[in-house]
């Protein structure tokens, strides 16, 4: 989930933190349930679709079902175009910023959700909601995801990160901007993803994320 640097993100408490990683857990429950019987019904027909096609049209039903389908016509009123990166377009409004994922990294729905989750679970002060879905219909669909910005920010610097990382039980690797702990690995961990803000508090607000098997 990568972007250019972008002033994000206020606290948040665990409750709303708690509650919306609940809501995240039962929309990729349905949808993985959705995926399956897709999947049922086109093993029936022998077509040959692939997983993330099946995954897309899960969801963009889904999403019309429950309220979450965003027009793309509608997706430049979220706000004023901000950064835009390998993986996400995004809509800056007041102190929100709205990021488009395209699943470049991810190449999964289902997998982004993973990911969105355990950020979530690590970084409490930069959680993402998700927003909605978005895209073409019957062709590609695309996560929405919200996040609060971090306000007078600047890039933190290679040193602070790793002091930050550091703290948290993750121990660097040889590779720049990766970092592991026990059950997760980090990655694309440069300034241009970790803002520090005046009074020197560290924010992740992007990283790549794997969870270490066990």
């Amino acid at each position: 989930m990568k972007n250019d640097i972008f002033e994000s993100v206020s606290q948040r408490g665990g409750k709303e933190k708690d509650s919306e990683n609940g809501r995240i857990v039962e929309i990729a429950n349905e949808l993985r349930r959705g995926c399956e019987l897709y999947e049922s019904e086109l093993r029936k027909s022998q077509k040959d679709v692939s997983q993330l096609d099946i995954e897309q049209r899960v969801a963009e039903h889904y999403a019309k079902e429950h309220g979450l389908w965003i027009s793309i016509d509608e997706i430049c009123k979220l706000g004023i175009p901000g950064p835009t990166g390998n993986e996400n377009d995004t809509y800056v409004s007041n102190d929100i910023i709205y990021k488009v994922n395209n699943l470049m990294n991810s190449r999964s729905i289902l997998i982004l959700l993973d990911k969105i989750l355990w950020h979530n679970n690590l970084f409490v002060e930069t959680a993402y909601d998700l927003y909605g879905f978005t895209g073409l219909d019957g062709r590609t669909v695309m996560p929405v995801l919200k996040q609060q910005l971090v306000k007078n920010a600047v890039p933190a610097t290679p040193i602070e990160i790793e002091t930050y990382m550091a703290a948290l039980g993750f121990c660097k690797t040889e590779k720049d901007g990766c970092f592991e702990s026990k059950q997760y690995k980090l990655w694309d961990l440069f300034p241009r993803n970790v803002l520090k803000d005046n009074d020197g508090d560290i924010f992740i607000v992007d990283a790549e994320i794997q969870k270490v098997l066990k």
